[in-house]
């Protein structure tokens, strides 16, 4: 049984541990209209079959809410990609200590989706115990995706959705 302050801090991601990959898997999941698909590390012939874990509108609902996270006032503004719509949240996580959560030791985390509207890509980003002074997900984490997720896009030749938007114009 989980203790009322278990359940409170488990609602926003503490006294949770989740590998890279399995974070990548969830975003495929709401990528994927709320179909998950089994992870494989190799190219294979035919899509393997997929498990409904939610429906596909709430997954798209979610899809959509998580671009506010890149809009001016988000915490990851600097994960934008020029010429995307980009979708994702922000992450940052204390690290556990001899007597409990070290308040100067963290995990900073962004994983987003893009492009939003026929997403090609999940990216995963997690800094275990960043140095200089920065160590919030938006800070760390958010221009190292959109570095790697640019140039992913780049050389997959995904076309860009939102040329015609002021995100274009701004230096990322």
């Amino acid at each position: 049984k989980w203790s009322p302050f278990a359940l409170a801090t488990l609602s926003f991601g503490y006294g949770l541990n989740v590998t890279n990959l399995q974070l990548a898997q969830a975003y495929a999941m709401l990528a994927n209209n709320g179909v998950r698909y089994p992870v494989s590390l190799l190219k294979v012939e035919h899509v393997p079959k997929g498990t409904r874990i939610i429906s596909p509108q709430i997954a798209r609902e979610i899809v959509l809410m998580l671009q506010s996270v890149l809009e001016d006032g988000g915490t990851a503004t600097s994960a934008n990609v020029r010429g995307y719509h980009i979708s994702g949240k922000t992450g940052t996580v204390r690290l556990i200590g001899p007597k409990g959560y070290d308040p100067h030791r963290h995990t900073a985390l962004f994983v987003g989706i893009a492009p939003v509207n026929n997403p090609r890509l999940v990216v995963a980003i997690i800094i275990k115990d960043p140095q200089g002074g920065k160590y919030y997900g938006g800070l760390v984490a958010a221009p190292v995706f959109s570095k790697v997720m640019s140039e992913a896009l780049r050389v997959l030749n995904v076309p860009p959705d939102n040329l015609n938007e002021d995100q274009t114009e701004k230096t990322v």
